[in-house]
């Protein structure tokens, strides 16, 4: 048999596998048979190194302009760069804080938009990154096919959101209730296209290559627009529930970098030099007292602690409920050890406080894990931020790379310890039910109501 000079058994991207010799051959078809296997090793070193480099061979990307304004650069033109990159995260920071502010007093809907964008944005860092390694080599239809998948995704999870939580606006408009009752099968099909359209575009020279930047897409989708998904899940749940998290994340990344700044001396992991063990446990013990305090303050507003609604005779989102028992302060009695330092044996909290312990833990010692990952990721490519949208801080996947790994935390904790029925999404369903459905349900319950003493059986007359 042949031995194929692939760097293994199986025959590489453009290789023509040589068929056996024909009887009566065996016996002199060697010089045939050396012929040949030299043919596939010409080809093998023509294209093969496409398929077989190593980290060594792979691009430099060129590193980002600076972007900071030039007033900055003027005003801390006397500082080391250490200082100046001192000042100039935080003034950033600072801004990006301020705006994040307005928007939250915008309302639900501006926020939706903001994860949105910041989804698409980081989509295109790390998609960005993938067409300029690979560039060279002039794959065909990868950038538009990526910004095609993204739009599928996007349209596929906005759909199940826009059916759930939206079900009496698309009852009055007949043209969205086509849309959502076959909303699944479209969603499908539009898939199914864009991968009919990457199996035509194929390259002999590229297959390989075509395959890598194909999951290389797939896994950017999964990090992006699933985990962005989860988050605006996470909103409808109640506003605390998007706040605290994203904020305990923001806390704990500022403080990991003060407390590193002011008095890191001892590296925390390879991957990511300049994070130090000092940082690394005073942005824990901050972010958890920050979380405590943040819960406190923000339980006691309807408008943070409701579910997101949309009604559909204000036509818009509100946050008007009777906030649960998580938001109702209730009486605790302390534990031995801390009565003695609090002189004191209840304490009031809200309950919502005690999660908000397990919600800033996950974020100060799991989530920069999200951040160790992405250095990893920079590391592989050879690059220092995934762009440099902000200066200062780089791109925006570089200040959201922990914010995902806490926005799935955050979506399994509501499920698993939270969550409840729906009577809002339970109503809303049974609205878009036929009319002899809801009759037959109307009178199921009222049976059930009866049974259970609730409500008093109709005398007859």
């Amino acid at each position: 048999m042949l031995e194929l000079r692939y760097r293994g058994s199986c025959p590489g991207p453009g290789e023509a596998v040589s068929p056996p010799p024909r009887e009566g051959e065996a016996a002199g078809g060697d010089h045939e048979t050396e012929s040949t296997s030299d043919k596939e090793t010409d080809i093998d070193d023509r294209y093969g190194d496409l398929d077989s480099r190593t980290d060594s061979d792979i691009p430099e990307i060129p590193a980002s302009s600076d972007r900071t304004p030039e007033i900055l650069k003027k005003a801390l033109s006397g500082l080391s760069s250490r200082w100046k990159n001192w000042w100039i995260r935080g003034i950033l920071t600072l801004t990006m804080i301020s705006l994040f502010f307005l928007i939250i007093y915008m309302g639900s809907f501006m926020l939706m938009l903001l994860v949105l964008g910041i989804q698409v944005k980081c989509f295109h860092e790390i998609i960005t990154i993938g067409y300029r390694v690979y560039h060279s080599y002039d794959l065909p239809w990868f950038r538009t096919l990526s910004w095609y998948f993204l739009l599928c995704v996007n349209y596929f999870f906005y759909g199940e959101t826009v059916a759930d939580y939206f079900a009496t606006f698309v009852q009055r408009e007949e043209q969205l209730q086509f849309l959502i009752r076959y909303h699944r099968f479209i969603s499908f099909a539009l898939y199914l296209a864009g991968f009919c359209m990457f199996v035509l575009s194929l390259v002999k020279k590229h297959y390989r290559l075509q395959f890598y930047m194909f999951a290389w897409t797939h896994v950017t989708l999964l990090i992006t627009v699933t985990q962005s998904h989860l988050v605006i899940q996470n909103l409808f749940e109640g506003m605390i529930w998007f706040l605290v998290p994203i904020s305990s994340v923001i806390c704990n990344d500022i403080t990991a970098y003060l407390f590193g700044f002011f008095f890191g001396r001892t590296p925390l992991i390879k991957l990511s030099p300049k994070k130090t063990w000092e940082g690394f446990i005073g942005g824990f013990f901050s972010t958890v007292v920050f979380g405590f305090i943040a819960a406190y303050v923000l339980s006691k507003y309807q408008y943070f602690v409701c579910p997101v609604e949309y009604r559909s005779d204000v036509n818009s989102f509100v946050t008007e409920c009777e906030p649960s028992e998580l938001f109702q302060l209730q009486t605790y009695s302390l534990p031995p050890f801390l009565k003695a330092v609090l002189r004191q044996e209840r304490v009031s909290l809200y309950p919502f406080q005690i999660h908000s312990i397990a919600l800033s833990t996950f974020a100060s010692l799991i989530g920069p894990f999200g951040g160790f990952f992405a250095s990893g990721f920079k590391r592989a490519f050879k690059i220092k931020d995934f762009a440099n949208t902000i200066p200062g801080h780089g791109g925006i996947m570089d200040r959201f790379d922990c914010q995902y790994l806490m926005a799935t935390f955050v979506h399994v904790y509501i499920t698993s310890f939270i969550r409840g029925p729906n009577p809002s999404k339970v109503l809303q369903q049974l609205l878009v039910l036929q009319p002899e459905q809801q009759l037959n349900i109307y009178k199921t319950l009222k049976t059930h109501l009866i049974e259970k003493g609730i409500l008093q059986p109709a005398l007859k007359v």
